[in-house]
């Protein structure tokens, strides 16, 4: 699998809480060894496996073997797409709003 060609959609990888949660701790600018990870977590170190092979194959994680470790670190570039959907949102979301209030202060004069 090539990061360039990821395998799993970024919106099916970060649909779990799971996930989003290493996610935000995998975006520090060190790599993290899978113990760490494991630790942050209240299920074992098969099930955190699991979820950075989901997120690996999104290509938003990028592990790395040092000796018998593997240290994991966040590739963000497939967020992008995510970024960009939500933006769209936002946008619409802000112009509704200010029609709404521009709606309301006509209905009061």
């Amino acid at each position: 699998m090539s990061d360039n060609n990821p395998l799993r959609d970024p919106f099916d990888a970060i649909a779990d809480p799971t996930r989003r949660k290493l996610i935000r701790i995998l975006a520090e600018p060190r790599e993290i060894p899978l113990h760490e990870l494991t630790a942050q977590f209240d299920m074992g170190r098969t099930a955190v496996s699991k979820h950075l092979a989901i997120l690996k194959e999104a290509g938003l994680v990028i592990d790395r073997k040092v000796g018998r470790e593997t240290r994991f670190r966040l590739n963000a570039a497939p967020l992008r797409e995510v970024h960009e959907w939500l933006s769209f949102y936002q946008k619409f979301w802000t112009m509704n709003l200010i029609s709404l209030g521009q709606l309301l202060e006509e209905e009061e004069e």
